[in-house]
This record gives C-alpha cells, structure tokens and sequence, in this order.
C-alpha cells in the first residue's frame, strides 16, 4: 500500500518543477515489467542472434526491481568554443522509486552516435517527437542504461548534447569543450533538483558508449578539474582519438570496416566548421558531388527513415573508400594531419587524461568500427605515464553493439563492488 501512495504522488506531483532554472518534466512512470521488456525483446532486436559472431557470449542481465520516474530537462549551458556563450540544452534524468531511499547512486551516461535529432535520451521512450517520423528504435542504448541501471536502484542521468534534441543548436559532434558542458551542465542541475527532492548522491559513476565513451573521458577530466572524483567509469567501443580512428579509416581500411563509417566525415566536419569558426571547412575536405548528400545527414535534412536510407544508399552503392570522398590533396596522410581538419579532429582526443579513478575499458575482438589498437590506445597511454587506472576489457567476438551490450551487463556488478 505504501508503495502505491509513492506511485501515485509522483504520478500527481507538478509536471513541471524549477531547480535552479532548469525545468524538469515528468515523462511516465515506467514499471518493472516494462523495463524487463526492453532487457528482454528489446535487447535481442538490438543484436539479433543471426548478427552475433558465434566466439561471443550473450550476456546476462539483472531483472528490474524498482519503477522509474522519467523526467526530460530543459537547462543552462555554456558554449565554450563560443566564449562561454549561454544556451539551453536538453537531456533525461531517470529516478528509481525506492521508498524510505534518501541516498542513491548516479550514472551519468553519454550517448553514441546517432542519425536521428531525436534518438536521444530525452526521447528514448517516446514514440513521437517534434520530428514527424518515430525514432524510437535508435535510441535504444539509453533505455538498455534504464532498464538495467535505474531499474536496480541508480540515478541515470543522460545530456542529449548541443544540436541534438530540444537544443536549437547546430550539433556539437565530438566537439570537446562543447561535450563537457553538455554533461557538467546536467549533472549540476540534476545534482540541485534531486537535493529538493530529498534524495542525496551516495557515488558517482560515468558510462559511455561509441563516440560517446570519447566524451565519457572528456567528461571524467573535467569532473577532476573541478574536484569532482566519480567511484568508477566504463566505456564501450570507445574511439578516444578521433584523429587516429579517421587516420585508420581513410588510409589503412580492414575488411570488415563498417559501412557507416563515411558519416563520420559529415558528422565531425559540419560541426567543426560552426563550433571553431571555420566557414567552408566541409567544402574544403569533401569532393564538391558529395558535399549536399552529407550536408543532409548532418543537417537531418530528411523527413523519415526511408529518406534518410535513401541518401545512406546513395553514398555507399557501389562501395566506395572512405579516401574516395575527399579531395585530391587529401590522398597524402601528412597534408591530412597539418590540415585544419586534421588538427580539429586530433583537439577532441581524451586519452591525455590522467585518470584518478578506476575506468574499465570495453573493446571487442570482432568490432567493425574501433579497431583493438584504438579501443586500448587510452589504456596504453595510462600504462606509459606509470598508472594502471584504465583497465581494457576485451570482448571475444564482440561487435560494436554486442561490446556494449557486455560492458553494461559486467559493469554493473563492478559499479555494485563501490555501493
């Protein structure tokens, strides 16, 4: 009975409250049936059995034990490629309803890669946004963070980042100082309105999958910056050099080098070009019959996912390197690294960070996008100064979502180990 008077004053409690100017929406209330869903069905049509290589191991998960409390928050930001200049950004913050809790453990998650404005942690439970078309399959990664996470009892706070979700911004694609203020900039204001609420942080954690384990660390380093020291971290398939992973794409290529790769260019470019004032660098790098179809993808310049697949086929059939896509002088690695490009891309590195606590750092044997020598770079470089704080973790036969999808399930037993 207890437990349902919690339910239903939540449920009942003002759908929209003020922490220090933030603005914090009440979503729904998910149950524990409904989070076993998205570890269940949910998670074999993530990774479905025919796409898994057979060296790798399903991993397990841990059945939900408590509802979740979804709320989508509006908060302040800085700009800090822009002089500081202040913006509003979007992001989720998940609260278990564990009654009689007053400390509870956070995770901050950040995101990967994704195609959608929308396939972003404020709108990963909905069906619909202001886009017109669902995308509720590509944002999957955080519900799996809610399920498994939230559902046993932690915070999970996820930043949707500049340009992505309710922001208003061009996206800020692994923009470094820009990425750090996303999530620092949720994290205060998550930290004000859980206090109001009467509950306290007892640890802190970070997660982080693809592009987003990059800006995991990028997020770590700020956190000590400030004196902020989380118990432990994990990444997943995490590219902590964007200049080497590009130099690896475009100049020595595998076999198995995954086909998407070529929205890298878009991605990167396009944000480049606006958060470092650099009008026409996209121009500049990109053949001049590629540069409107990439335009669109980084624009989100379609209006369904059939369009969108649309303007993927046409980049990709016949096949072509990612080398192909770029202009003439870029056929020599060493104009493509003293190329501003070049330059901007090796600035978004965080694999400098002298990490002052424990990070596991999940790679997979059989990744078609991070190769085994960038997924470890971070791990080297700690080994090199002397510390042993970044362990790697490989994964055998992991791909890139099935890595991500054994970093949660492990991680969280190892993240239990510090409660």
């Amino acid at each position: 009975m207890r437990r349902l008077l919690v339910l239903l004053s939540i449920m009942f409690f003002t759908s929209s409250v003020q922490a220090q100017h933030a603005t914090f929406t009440l979503l729904k209330i998910v149950t524990p049936a409904r989070l076993n869903t998205i570890l269940g069905r949910e998670r074999a049509d993530f990774l479905p059995a025919g796409s898994r290589p057979k060296t790798y191991q399903w991993p397990q998960t841990y059945p939900a034990r408590y509802s979740v409390a979804l709320y989508r928050v509006q908060y302040p930001a800085v700009v800090p490629e822009w002089h500081n200049k202040p913006t509003s950004a979007s992001g989720l913050i998940a609260i278990p309803i564990e009654p009689g809790t007053a400390k509870m453990p956070v995770v901050c998650y950040q995101h990967g890669t994704v195609y959608g404005k929308y396939e972003v942690p404020s709108y990963s439970f909905s069906r619909t946004n202001p886009s017109g078309f669902s995308q509720y399959a590509g944002s999957y990664e955080t519900r799996l963070m809610v399920a498994q996470y939230a559902g046993q009892g932690y915070v999970v706070e996820a930043a949707d980042y500049f340009g992505m979700g309710d922001s208003t911004l061009p996206e800020a694609y692994t923009v470094k100082g820009a990425g750090q203020s996303a999530c620092v900039g949720l994290y205060n204001a998550a930290q004000a309105f859980l206090a109001a609420k009467g509950i306290r942080q007892s640890q802190l954690f970070l997660a982080g999958w693809s592009a987003g384990g990059l800006v995991t660390t990028a997020f770590l380093e700020k956190l000590q910056s400030l004196g902020i020291h989380p118990a432990a971290s994990f990444t997943a398939s995490s590219p902590n050099d964007p200049f080497a992973g590009l130099n690896a794409w475009i100049y020595h290529p595998r076999k198995n080098e995954a086909i998407w790769e070529n929205t890298m260019l878009a991605l990167t470019l396009f944000s480049y070009q606006h958060y470092y004032s650099r009008p026409g660098l996209a121009a500049s790098v990109l053949k001049a019959k590629y540069y409107r179809r990439f335009r669109k993808l980084y624009d989100r310049d379609f209006h369904s996912q059939a369009e969108l697949q649309r303007i993927f086929q046409s980049l990709v059939q016949p096949r072509v390197p990612l080398l192909a896509y770029l202009r003439k002088p870029y056929t020599n690695p060493a104009y493509f690294a003293d190329s501003a490009y070049g330059k901007f891309l090796a600035r978004s590195q965080s694999f400098r960070v002298m990490c002052q606590s424990p990070v596991r750092m999940y790679y997979g044997s059989d990744d078609e996008a991070i190769p085994v020598a960038l997924g470890t770079l971070a791990a080297s470089y700690q080994r090199a100064m002397g510390s042993h704080a970044i362990h790697p973790v490989e994964v055998p036969g992991g791909t890139h979502r099935g890595t991500f999808l054994s970093a949660v399930s492990q991680s969280l037993a190892w993240f239990n180990k510090f409660r």
